[in-house]
């Protein structure tokens, strides 16, 4: 069953309100949780279900993606048969468009032997398995079926976000969004299985008439001419479309509850791998509730924070709820609470940095900061 699948990861995420961490990269490629970046998540997803081709889709910013995937050993897609395929398309149209992305290399889809395609963008964090949805797609017999989520905060969480009403049979009868009036919806996941024949032609029609932009796109404003249906989440899931819900994710992940389930299920959250000594601790340091990633020198307090690789903190050094890039170093005596340091950044001695949980400071990448 799953043989007959392939992947497609779109990396068109709307990343305008976490621009201070997208200026140089892709959101796909914001390290998350210390030593993973936000698209391991979603590759993960479709490696651990089987999937053996994909196809991830981008047209800028990608240095950073191009150096984490590599040829995809890492997720086991290094194939002489399938295997990671990555197409750069550099495009001056609109970055927002995989309509455009897919048109460019739509001999890929002509080229796969699968008939149907798991397709997602990569702003969402979860560890799912594709193969319950699949077997409700079989099983239901639609062009299209669309991941979801029931929520219960909808009032607080995943505004903005595109909301499914559905009937008792979980057919979607039409796709609004979430404007924070009322706290139980069915929020779309921004993943979908198609069958692809039916994708093509969508592709086909998009791009004869330039009425659409996005696959997702055609799909909500077409409900009444697909046979669309809605398969039910039941994990984590959380999207990252601002800095205080990246910052809120990369907090969540301290949580044992949410820890487990994301890293300690019987999928794994695979990554570039990068081999580095242990953490050193030294006799003086003291790190409570946090995530610590190697190659780090620990001399300072660390508590309720994500460190990532070959971070120093020095004497003295304090850092509370705060997320420290790789290669940063945090000065003696310096302090810092509810702040983002992007990669390469240095706080110098007794200098304080200071957030809070709702807006989180963010120091971007390279910055020498004396101030």
């Amino acid at each position: 069953m799953i043989n007959d699948y392939m992947g497609i990861i779109s990396l068109i995420d709307d990343d305008s309100n976490i621009k201070s961490l997208t200026r140089n990269r892709q959101l796909a490629s914001i390290p998350i949780a210390g030593r993973y970046r936000i698209i391991d998540f979603t590759l993960s997803n479709m490696v651990n279900s089987g999937v053996r081709n994909i196809g991830i889709f981008t047209n800028s910013n990608s240095r950073s993606l191009m150096d984490h995937l590599g040829s995809g050993k890492d997720w086991d897609l290094d194939r002489r048969r399938n295997g990671l395929f990555i197409f750069n398309t550099h495009n001056t149209i609109s970055n927002r468009s995989d309509i455009t992305l897919i048109k460019d290399n739509i001999e890929y889809l002509h080229r796969s032997h699968q008939s149907h395609v798991i397709y997602s963008y990569s702003n969402m964090i979860c560890n799912i398995d594709y193969k319950k949805a699949i077997e409700f797609h079989e099983k239901s017999k639609s062009d299209v079926t669309l991941i979801s989520k029931n929520i219960k905060n909808g009032k607080i969480s995943f505004l903005g976000n595109q909301t499914l009403n559905l009937d008792e049979n979980k057919k979607v009868l039409s796709v609004g969004n979430n404007i924070g009036s009322q706290d139980e919806l069915t929020v779309y996941a921004n993943m979908f299985i198609i069958n692809k024949e039916v994708l093509i032609s969508i592709l086909s029609e998009c791009i004869s008439t330039g009425y659409y932009t996005t696959v997702s796109e055609y799909i909500n404003e077409n409900i009444n001419k697909l046979s669309v249906n809605a398969f039910e989440l039941d994990c984590y899931l959380e999207k990252v479309d601002s800095i205080e819900n990246y910052y809120k994710i990369n907090m969540d992940m301290l949580k044992t509850k949410t820890n487990k389930e994301l890293f300690f299920a019987d999928r794994t959250i695979y990554t570039k791998v990068k081999d580095a000594p242990p953490t050193k601790y030294t006799d003086i340091s003291s790190v409570n509730n946090s995530m610590v990633a190697n190659g780090c020198i620990i001399d300072g307090y660390v508590e309720n924070s994500i460190v990532s690789r070959r971070v120093i903190i020095e004497k003295g050094a304090v850092v509370k709820n705060s997320i420290i890039m790789q290669n940063c170093i945090i000065k003696e005596n310096a302090r810092l609470e509810n702040v983002i340091l992007d990669k390469n950044v240095i706080l110098e001695k007794g200098k304080e940095l200071k957030g809070d949980s709702e807006n989180p400071v963010v120091i971007e990448k390279r910055h020498y900061y004396t101030r």
